[in-house]
């Protein structure tokens, strides 16, 4: 009898079904879309990962968390003068109902120390930790689809998550 799916065509399949669904976090009201992680290679220390985040009633992205890295942080890039620059950031501010992109060339969650290279089709686990207005953190916990290109197969608009701190 043939096996109508391999398991590399199911698991690549079912991330991309669940890349697609939106998932909210509990207590802060946090819509997660279009989430995805650079594919890494051998040697490579650091990666980004990038998605889409809604607040219902407006949090803050205080931090992020993977196994998969020794080091996970939230950052920003940006031109100052005529040098792009990276940086951690204490806090990442998700006005109520407004999108935040995360995304490359901008604000991004950068893993670093990877303990094994990310394979393209595999998806790396990624907790968002959320503070709402009052102070009350939640946890969200998520699988992230590791890729080369974003959802969609659009070509990512920045560089930089191959290089060394």
């Amino acid at each position: 009898m043939k096996k109508l799916l391999s398991t590399a065509s199911l698991a690549a399949l079912l991330v991309a079904t669940f890349a697609s669904a939106p998932v909210w976090a509990q207590t802060a009201a946090v819509k997660v879309e279009g989430a995805w992680a650079r594919a890494s290679v051998q040697g490579q220390k650091a990666t980004g990962a990038f998605m889409r985040l809604t607040a219902q009633d407006g949090a803050r992205l205080v931090r992020a968390e993977s196994p998969a890295a020794g080091v996970t942080e939230v950052h920003e890039m940006k031109m100052e003068g005529d040098i792009m620059k990276m940086r951690a950031i204490p806090a990442l501010d998700l006005p109520a109902g407004k999108t935040v992109e995360l995304k490359p060339g901008g604000y991004h969650v950068m893993l670093m120390d990877l303990k094994a290279p990310l394979a393209k089709d595999t998806a790396v686990p990624l907790t968002l930790v959320f503070q709402d207005a009052k102070g009350a953190e939640s946890k969200l916990s998520i699988s992230v689809p590791v890729a080369t290109t974003p959802p969609g197969g659009a070509a990512p608009a920045g560089h930089g998550h191959g290089h060394k701190h």
